[in-house]
């Protein structure tokens, strides 16, 4: 009953004004969720540990991760250390240049994922309940042109 009053006052605010604060709404759901998901690590952790699983070639540095997390360097340095103190990630300097840090997988971060594998497939399910693939990439597309639109003003600002 009470998303229904929410929806209801949404309602009487213009469109774009509505979603620009769903936004904030939607996060800070997302994340209570994702923090009562895992026992060990926090959401914004676990979303660390996905980006990390998108870099193929060479383990990420801290920039690296900060760009694709689209967080300061400052709050992922602080997330990866927080992850590295409990084992998940290992943080070393890069063989060909000394000056980068990268940061690497551990067997406990593997051990992890294995262990949450079935609980993450079922958690997408019904996070993505009643959306068609279709929804989900458009829904995608649009959120990656406010995303860009994002950096454009933050660049604009500079």
């Amino acid at each position: 009953m009470r998303s229904m009053k929410r929806e209801e006052l949404l309602k009487e605010i213009d469109g774009k004004r509505a979603l620009f604060g769903t936004f904030f709404a939607f996060n800070n759901r997302l994340q209570t969720a994702g923090d009562n998901f895992y026992q060990e690590i926090t959401c914004k952790q676990f979303f660390l540990l996905i980006c990390i699983h998108i870099f193929q070639e060479d383990p990420p540095t801290i920039n690296e991760l900060s760009e694709v997390m689209g967080s300061s360097h400052q709050n992922v340095k602080q997330i990866v250390n927080k992850l590295e103190a409990n084992g998940f990630l290992e943080v070393r300097r890069d063989e060909q240049d000394k000056r980068k840090l990268r940061v690497h997988k551990t067997d406990k971060m593997e051990q992890f994922s294995k262990k949450y594998a079935r609980q993450e497939k079922e958690f997408l399910e019904r996070f993505y309940e009643g959306v068609s693939d279709d929804e989900v990439a458009g829904m995608y597309k649009t959120m990656m042109q406010l995303e860009n639109n994002l950096i454009k003003i933050k660049e604009a600002v500079k």
